[in-house]
Order: structure tokens, then C-alpha cells, then sequence
């Protein structure tokens, strides 16, 4: 499937009916709403509308970006879909009303109650339609199964051949196109799925088989004795973009997991999902690189200090740059203050520790204050990074943090920060044992993220960094 071309026919779709929406609302305002004599041509020709038909709808067009309407364009709801263009569709109609339209002279406040009125239903009406007819379109696709997300099945058993009869059965797809399936035991017994779907591979060989086929989804349909395996998989399918379902047992009912996606579609357990809206993801990405852009440009004199402070306490360079891991498991250099002695780690990667003779006099400041981490907002800036996010490790101690702990694989879903949660709770690690003990409060927020739990973070890194109480 095009997600590219499917997202372009909503934008394309959204800026036509924003700009007719604009233009028909002008008239009916310029012939109804003002009780002036305007002739037709007069209003066509008012240098007002066409310089709204320019700006409405790239403002409409940003409003939807920021709110993810263009992202996972094939897994959308209609109902949903509507409810959402409605509550945008209000909102910005409340910002135009109050920046274009309420300095302009009008009759009587009855004729800016008739202006909001008729620019909301004109533009939710014509925008609501066109995306309906979109959305229609192509869920009749999926329904019928013209087109389908590539899934895979993990498991080869009773489990398996049930939710495969299940979903093929269905009069209706839910859109899963089955490739194959992988077993999670050795071959030497039968696969009783292997009648229906192609085997491609055991569990070992996963990564390989779902970047080889472009597995766009996964459902894990494992027996009962094999539910402590669970955790593994999922371990192995962290940090790719594919959408991860299991089927659910009475527990998860119980727990409130299940929810409904589908009237008609099978009751299945999406894994993992994204707790923060899309809203206020934009909203992140966009306080990200206004936050560290201005923390940059403000705080320039006390950088220049503090690079000049580094540069006379040892000899070595002012920054200091690393290879870390970050989202979906791809590298980057992050950025720092130089704290330790060059060649620190002559000997090999090491933590530091309390009383590390490698750190400097300036460095043990800069570290107590978390100063050494302001020349990340560059990394935030070039988008390796989030204010607030994990902390991103390297590759030689996650190695060995997932030995233990093979969930810690679970971060990589989201760009690591310049602070977190652990590292406000817990602080600088000195083992793999403490850094799998800092890896809990990192889950937590992981599970509970938010713009509200991101500027409490903030602020009490803030906090520790006045108070210079950093471990």
C-alpha cells in the first residue's frame, strides 16, 4: 500500500475544500452578513479574499499535520475521523474568528454569531465529506481485501490455525494480508498452520524474515505452555515500525486490555500502543526545537564560560562526542562538555563512578549541575534527540543490558532526551545493575508519557540544576 499517495490525496483534499469553503463563506459574508450593496465582481476582486485563499488553507493544512491526520492514513475510523474533524474543525474556526474577523466592522454582534456559525459549517461539512469519501474508499479496498497490511503469524499450533480461520473467514477484512508464519519451537515436530500459510523461518531468524517480506504487522498466536516467551518476541520486535497484536485470554478481559477497534473484527490485543495523541506529539516536536533553540541562544555567554572553564582545567578538547543509540536502534554522536581526562577509556568502555580520579575539578561541577548536557539541545535541534525522552546508552552496555533486561529494547520506540524520568529519580549509573534498576522509572514513563509529565521533568531537572544536586 501507498501511505505517501493515500496521505497526499487527504492534504490535496483538505486544501481544496479549505480554499472553497473560504471563498464561498467571503461572498455569502460580503452579499448576506454586511447588508452592503457589494456587487459580485467587487467581492471577487477584493484583495482580502485572495489573500485568504493563500493563507486559510495552509493554516488548515498545519492545524491537521499538527494534529497526525496525515499519518496512518489505512487504519483509520470514520466515525472517529468525523468526531476529530469536527472538534478541529471548531477550534479553528475560533482562531480565524478571532484574528481576522472580529476587528471588522459588522452591523450588530448578531452578524458575528451568523460569521462563525456559517464559516464552521461551511468548512467541517465540505471537509468532513471529502474525507468520508476518502476513508470510504479505501476501507471498501480493505474490506474486500484489494489491497492489505502485510502480517506475519508467530506460532504454528492450535492458536494459530484458530485466528487464521478466524480472520479468513471473516466477511469482512480487518486487513491482514498473511504472508507466512514463524514457529517458536524447533522443526522437528509437524506445524499444523504449515497446510494453510508458507513457513518462513523459526523465531530466531525474525528480523531477517520481516525485513526481507515488509512485514507491516505481527500477530503473536503462541500456545498456553509457550506464554513465557512472550517477552522475548516482543524484545526482538522493538524498534521496528510494524504493529504488534496477541490474542487475549480471560486475564486481559478482566484487565481491561481488550479494546475495540472493529464491531465485527476479532478480538485481538494491539501491543504497545502509542499513549501519547498525536497532537501532542507535534506539540514535543515542535517545544523541542523552539525550547533548545532558545536555550542555545540565551544562555550563549555562560557556554562560552564554561567552554573557556573546560579548556584550562585539562588538556583535551571543550566538547566531547560519543556514539549512542537512539530511536529504532539507530546510532548518533551525542554532544557534551568534556568532564574526563582525554583517552578516559584507554582501557575500555567504563561507567564512572563516586570519587572517579578521570573526572576533572570543572567536569565534577558540570556533571552536579547537569551542565555538561547543554550542547545536546544541537542534537535535539538536528532531531537525534527530545528534551525529555530515555537516556540513550551505547551499543557495548545495552549488549549487556539486554541480556538481563531483554525489555530495555522497548525505548528505542521513542527518541531519547537530554533528561528523563530515571535520570531525575535515579541519576547517573555506575554498573549495568544500576542501570537496569534506572531502567523501571524509564518504562513508567514510557507507559505514562505526556506533554504535562514532560514539564514536570523538566522542571525538576531545572531544580537540581539550581540546586546542583545532581548524582
Amino acid at each position: 500500500m501507498n501511505s505517501k499517495k493515500q496521505a497526499l490525496k487527504y492534504i490535496v483534499s483538505d486544501w481544496l475544500m479549505a480554499t472553497i469553503a473560504w471563498g464561498t463563506f467571503f461572498i455569502y459574508r460580503k452579499k448576506r452578513l454586511d447588508k452592503a450593496d457589494y456587487l459580485l465582481e467587487e467581492v471577487l476582486h477584493d484583495p482580502k479574499l485572495h489573500a485568504g485563499l493563500l493563507v486559510i488553507p495552509f493554516f488548515w493544512f498545519c492545524l491537521y499535520l499538527l494534529q497526525g491526520q496525515y499519518g496512518n492514513v489505512y487504519r483509520k475510523s470514520r466515525l472517529k475521523e468525523t468526531g476529530q474533524t469536527l472538534l478541529i474543525s471548531a477550534f479553528g474556526v475560533i482562531i480565524i474568528f478571532f484574528t481576522l474577523l472580529l476587528n471588522d466592522y459588522k452591523p450588530s454582534y448578531n452578524s458575528y454569531y451568523k460569521a462563525i456559525t456559517t464559516l464552521f459549517f461551511i468548512h467541517f461539512s465540505l471537509t468532513a465529506i471529502s474525507r468520508f469519501i476518502i476513508t470510504s474508499q479505501s476501507a471498501y479496498k480493505i474490506h474486500n481485501r484489494i489491497i492489505g497490511f502485510k502480517t506475519l503469524i508467530i506460532g504454528s499450533d492450535k492458536k494459530a490455525v484458530q485466528i487464521f480461520n478466524e480472520l479468513e473467514k471473516m466477511p469482512k477484512s480487518m486487513g491482514h494480508k498473511i504472508l507466512g508464519f514463524v514457529n517458536i519451537n524447533g522443526g522437528g515436530n509437524p506445524f499444523l498452520l504449515e497446510e494453510f500459510i508458507p513457513h518462513l523461518g523459526s523465531i530466531v531468524s525474525l528480523k531477517e524474515i520481516i525485513e526481507k517480506t515488509g512485514i507491516e504487522e505481527v500477530i503473536i498466536a503462541i500456545e498456553t505452555n509457550e506464554q513465557e516467551k512472550i517477552n522475548a518476541i516482543i524484545a526482538q520486535l522493538e524498534g521496528k515500525k510494524i504493529t504488534i497484536k496477541t490474542i487475549p485470554d480471560v486475564k486481559d478481559i478482566l484487565l481491561g486490555s481488550v479494546k475495540m477497534n472493529s464491531i465485527l473484527g476479532a478480538a485481538l490485543i494491539e501491543i504497545s500502543p502509542d499513549v501519547m495523541p498525536e497532537w501532542q506529539k507535534s506539540f514535543k516536536r515542535l517545544f523541542d526545537f523552539c525550547f533548545s533553540l532558545s536555550a542555545l541562544i540565551l544562555g550563549f555567554p555562560l557556554y562560552v564560560g564554561i567552554a573557556i572553564a573546560v579548556r584550562l582545567s585539562s588538556k583535551g578538547p571543550i566538547f566531547f562526542l560519543q556514539e549512542r543509540i537512539g530511536i529504532h536502534g539507530k546510532p548518533f554522536n551525542i554532544i557534551k562538555f568534556r568532564t574526563m581526562v582525554v583517552d578516559a577509556e584507554a582501557s575500555g568502555p567504563a561507567l564512572s563512578k563516586n570519587n572517579d580520579p578521570r573526572i576533572t575539578k570543572i567536569g565534577l561541577f558540570l556533571r552536579k549541575t547537569r551542565l555538561d548536557e547543554i550542547p545536546q539541545f544541537w542534537n535535539v535541534i538536528k532531531g537525534d534527540m527530545s528534551v525529555v525522552g530515555p537516556r540513550p546508552e551505547r551499543k557495548f552496555f545495552i549488549d549487556q543490558i539486554v541480556q538481563k533486561a531483554p525489555h530495555y529494547h522497548y525505548l528505542e520506540r521513542v527518541k531519547p532526551g537530554i533528561t528523563s524520568w530515571g535520570q531525575v529519580k535515579y541519576g547517573y549509573a555506575e554498573n549495568v545493575d544500576q542501570m537496569i534498576d534506572r531502567l523501571k522509572f524509564d518504562l513508567i514513563y514510557m507507559e505514562n508519557r505526556s506533554l504535562l509529565v514532560d514539564f514536570k521533568i523538566i522542571i525538576h531537572t531545572i531544580l537540581i540544576v539550581l540546586q546542583g544536586r545532581g548524582k
